[in-house]
């Protein structure tokens, strides 16, 4: 599971797809509807909020916005919980990690996307984060 922390404009296509199942996924993992990934570490950050559900909410309504914005369609009827979104902090370590494992993917999957990507110095965050100083993140599984 890979609930990336950049923003998905930088995704390719088959990468967009696979986050959005990813995140669907997470949604019902946090609902309690699932025994497996219960206690994957990318679903931390979102456990350590005020509340999980509203938060993995959110971050597929962004995926969902970035779907459409490319002429997809995503099923947004598939969002259980709709709320208000609270902005979460995420290591600039974090960001420079996830960039490196994006690159390393697109090299091979989408030559082009990763031109462009490979000399952009500053990279957005997905909507519901906000790059803070710090290293990668203490639940990354770093390889």
């Amino acid at each position: 599971m890979r609930l990336w922390s950049l923003h998905p404009k930088y995704l390719d296509a088959k990468g967009l797809v696979a986050l959005w199942r990813e995140a669907l996924l997470a949604q019902n993992v946090l609902l309690g509807r699932t025994k497996g990934y219960r206690n994957h570490p990318q679903l931390l950050r979102f456990k350590q909020t005020d509340d999980p559900t509203a938060a993995i909410a959110c971050y597929l309504g962004f995926v969902a916005d970035e779907a459409e914005r490319r002429g997809y369609n995503f099923n947004r009827q598939k969002i259980v919980q709709q709320g208000e979104c609270t902005v979460m902090p995420v290591h600039e370590g974090q960001i420079a990690y996830e960039t490196s494992h994006l690159l390393h993917k697109l090299e091979r999957r989408d030559p082009e996307r990763y031109n462009t990507l490979v000399s952009l110095r500053d990279i957005e965050t997905h909507p519901l984060f906000t790059a803070v100083e710090g290293e990668v993140e203490t639940w990354e599984v770093v390889r």
